[in-house]
């Protein structure tokens, strides 16, 4: 497992370099990304890995940025007719925040569900055409510091970010494990 402290490392300046550009000349937050994530989150909830009744597992002690604890499934889902790999976070606060506190009640303390989802070849080759989306408790978007929707190639191109933060996990970009490494 790879630790991801060079990650927290930079926020501040994504927050700055993403309220320099026009939402729409960004590589995510798009109206076609939020769409696309509002999709993914439903098929989420139809699978049972999001919203209420989800299936749950044995939280582990995280890291910044995602949480001080953390769930994270592996599966297959299929979107507008493509199936790819999915990888979902569930990230729990606050700091301090104990195994025992989040299994008695994980609600209370679910922060955001953080979630990579690899999309059809050539949406993103460069980042193994992963899709990044965060989403509140609730399904709807987070957002960064300047307003933008996480959701599509969240911080393409930035120094701090999803894909900057990842590109270290080596070729399959997950830190996790190397179940789903890339073809």
């Amino acid at each position: 497992m790879r630790t991801m402290t060079a990650c927290t490392t930079g926020i501040a300046a994504l927050a700055l370099s993403a309220g320099m550009a026009l939402s729409q000349d960004a590589p995510f937050g798009s109206d076609a990304d939020a769409a696309y994530a509002e999709l993914l989150w439903s098929i989420m909830e139809e699978t049972k890995l999001a919203g209420d009744g989800m299936l749950r597992s044995f939280p582990y002690e995280g890291v910044a940025p995602h949480g001080m604890m953390l769930e994270t499934l592996y599966t297959e889902a299929t979107v507008d007719g493509h199936t790819g790999d999915l990888v979902v976070k569930r990230n729990y606060g606050p700091e301090g925040v104990s195994i025992d506190a989040v299994l008695s009640d994980p609600d209370t303390h679910l922060a955001a569900v953080t979630v990579m989802f690899r999309r059809e070849a050539g949406f993103d080759p460069d980042n193994a055409d992963w899709f990044w989306v965060k989403y509140l408790p609730d399904g709807s978007l987070d957002k960064n510091p300047a307003g933008m929707r996480l959701a599509g190639k969240v911080a393409k191109g930035m120094d701090a970010g999803c894909i900057a933060c990842h590109t270290g996990a080596g070729d399959d970009m997950l830190f996790t494990t190397d179940h789903l490494a890339a073809d």
